[in-house]
């Protein structure tokens, strides 16, 4: 069954979202690699390979509906940050944009009684749970350990193991 267009321009929107998000990410890995917290660094390049798959998953579902999937322009990474709590704060940011974005896209599918993509948007209701949780988390603790450095260098080497 054919979208309906309202619904079609919103996904095709959060498709250029996701890959935009991992702009943002890996301009962040980038950011953290030069001052040298690289556990940060690779936390944050595994959230840019995670935000192409969610790209994916719309690219994948507007195909399966029967859409032409038009690619918009995506805007240039910043690749300048403070430190570490800079990025996470920008990260949380960002990320309960993108869930407000799919609140709108869900809303709107109820509103036209689009089954389909309630269901599929359901995972990305429940993946930005995900998503800003872990985002608020290292906020917190970056916060909590404020200039010490030894902490921020902890908490460096613990990003490293976190599975996004």
């Amino acid at each position: 069954m054919k979208m309906p267009k309202d619904l079609e321009k919103l996904m095709i929107e959060q498709l250029r979202n996701e890959l935009g998000s991992a702009y943002i990410y890996l301009g962040m890995s980038s950011a953290m690699e030069s001052m040298s917290f690289m556990g940060i660094s690779k936390w944050m390049r595994r959230q840019a390979k995670e935000e192409v798959e969610h790209g994916m998953k719309f690219y994948d579902y507007l195909i399966s509906r029967g859409s032409k999937v038009e690619l918009l322009p995506i805007d240039q990474a910043i690749t300048d940050y403070k430190s570490p709590l800079n990025a996470f704060e920008v990260a949380l940011h960002h990320e309960k944009s993108i869930t407000g974005f799919i609140h709108k896209m869900y809303d709107l599918a109820v509103l036209l009684k689009d089954y389909e993509s309630q269901h599929m948007l359901n995972w990305f209701i429940a993946e930005q749970i995900e998503e800003e949780s872990q985002a608020q988390h290292f906020v917190d603790r970056l916060k909590f350990a404020g200039d010490n450095a030894c902490a921020v260098l902890r908490i460096d080497k613990e990003a490293n193991k976190v599975v996004s």
